[in-house]
């Protein structure tokens, strides 16, 4: 599957097999909350990470971690404590249409058709383009993740899967450099989910892109992700291991990728450093 070609200022075609590593940098980042006592808590402590342009990174940890307070730090809705983040060298301060975010529930306007959502986020970022311009960009991503007979409906009168979608096609509409995503799949049976784990990858194959996802899924991380990212047990969280995913790129078929021993050493991997985590609570970890 690629992306249609429609007249919009994208980013020069990316050279996938030498991604920047310092797309985006995060450095000595510290996040920290004051409780109702004037106490600081602090969330996320002392987080390093660089993410290449056209990585697919996922973020795995128990709840109270701190990978959706990492994800909005990213997105600038939230300000770090101490640290920075720069995305190709310029700070992240606030959000921004180069940064775009998909939600676990959806998050579409129930007043609007699949169609106006869409086009709600695109006429916001292409501005100075023309009507039929816009309209070319909706249609082709409503094309993109199969939405054509429910372009007319309302969010409550199509699934949740579909609502994902459309979700996902406004993100990828007003062509982010970075997509973030939280728990996607997440409300999805499971079923659905696999479905849609396989098309937003087949979008991502034609059109890569940096992608940082939350996931609470080892499979789904292990299937989709170049990059894992697993985090220790909060309060003061901090990244445990980062997990280099040697799989082939476009994904092999779910059986097939079964009978790759890298896959289950990964997978092992993964479930055990969780499973350690949860046993023995708040864990302290060498910096990364």
């Amino acid at each position: 599957m690629v992306l249609m070609n429609y007249p919009v200022p994208f980013s020069q075609t990316l050279d996938v097999t030498n991604p920047s590593e310092k797309f985006l940098e995060i450095r000595g980042l510290v996040k920290a909350y004051r409780d109702p006592q004037g106490h600081d808590l602090v969330v996320l402590n002392d987080i390093d990470l660089t993410v290449g342009e056209t990585e697919y990174v996922s973020i795995i940890g128990h709840s109270g971690c701190g990978k959706s307070t990492l994800l909005k730090l990213v997105a600038g809705l939230e300000q770090p404590t101490k640290g920075s983040l720069t995305l190709q060298g310029k700070p992240i301060r606030k959000p921004g249409a180069e940064r775009m975010m998909v939600f676990q529930h959806y998050s579409l306007l129930p007043w609007l058709t699949v169609r106006e959502n869409i086009q709600l986020a695109v006429d916001e970022v292409f501005k100075t383009h023309s009507l039929q311009e816009r309209r070319q960009i909706v249609e082709a991503h409503i094309q993109l993740v199969h939405l054509e007979a429910a372009a007319n409906k309302y969010p409550d009168q199509i699934s949740g899967g579909m609502k994902q979608r459309v979700g996902i096609a406004r993100a990828l509409a007003i062509r982010p450099k970075l997509l973030l995503m939280d728990e996607p799949f997440g409300a999805l049976d499971a079923l659905t989910r696999r479905r849609l784990q396989e098309e937003v990858l087949a979008i991502w194959e034609g059109h890569r892109q940096a992608v940082i996802m939350i996931t609470h899924d080892v499979d789904e991380a292990v299937y989709m992700s170049d990059k894992i990212i697993l985090m220790s047990n909060g309060p003061k969280a901090r990244i445990g291991e980062i997990l280099t995913v040697d799989l082939p790129r476009p994904r092999p078929s779910r059986h097939d990728l079964r009978e790759l021993q890298n896959y289950h050493d990964l997978r092992n991997h993964a479930l055990d450093f969780l499973e350690k985590s949860y046993a023995s609570g708040p864990i302290q970890t060498s910096k990364k």
